[in-house]
C-alpha cells in the first residue's frame, strides 16, 4: 500500500512555524525569517516526501530548493560566501548528483558537465593565467553547450 504524500502536511506546518515565530520577533531567530527560509521549508518539504514515500520524484526540486535556501542565507550572513554566477550552476550539479547517488540511474552526465562548468567558472578569476583565455571563451559560449546538449538528451534513442 503506498504512504500517503507528507508533502502537504509538512509544508503547512514549515510555514506556520515560519509565520508564528515571524510574530514572536524573538532576537536570533528573527534574523533566518527571511524569504531564503520559505525556500528551505519546500526543500524540506519536497526531501521528506521522497525519501518517506521512496519516490523519488521530488528528490531533484527538494535539493535544489534547499541548497539555494541555505546558499541565500550565507550571502547575507557571511561576506566571504561566493556569489559568482558559478554557484548557481553548481547547486544544479549538485542537486543532480544527488538524484543520481540516490537512483544510480538518471543524472550523472549533467551532474558531471554542471559541476564542471561551476569549476571553470570559479577558476575563471584568474587563478591560473593561461587559463583565463579559455574560459573568457566559455563565459561567453557555454549556454550555447548547454542547449546543444539539452537537444542532444531530447532527442538520443535509449
Amino acid at each position: 500500500m503506498k504512504r500517503q504524500s507528507v508533502f502537504p502536511g509538512i509544508l503547512f506546518i514549515g510555514v506556520g512555524l515560519f509565520f508564528l515565530l515571524h510574530q514572536f520577533n524573538i532576537p536570533y531567530v528573527d534574523q533566518f525569517l527571511s524569504w531564503p527560509s520559505i525556500l528551505l521549508v519546500l526543500g524540506f518539504a519536497f526531501l521528506l516526501q521522497s525519501y518517506m514515500n521512496k519516490d523519488y520524484g521530488s528528490l531533484f526540486p527538494g535539493t535544489l530548493l534547499l541548497l539555494l535556501g541555505i546558499h541565500f542565507h550565507m550571502l547575507s550572513f557571511l561576506s566571504t560566501w561566493p556569489s559568482h554566477w558559478s554557484m548557481y550552476t553548481c547547486i544544479v550539479g549538485i542537486s543532480f548528483l544527488h538524484v543520481y547517488a540516490k537512483t544510480k540511474k538518471d543524472g550523472l552526465l549533467p551532474a558531471i558537465i554542471l559541476l564542471v562548468i561551476s569549476a571553470l567558472g570559479f577558476f575563471s578569476g584568474g587563478v591560473v593565467s593561461w587559463f583565463q583565455s579559455i574560459t573568457t571563451i566559455l563565459e561567453r559560449f557555454w549556454p550555447l553547450f548547454l542547449i546543444a546538449l539539452g537537444i542532444y538528451l531530447l532527442f538520443k534513442r535509449k
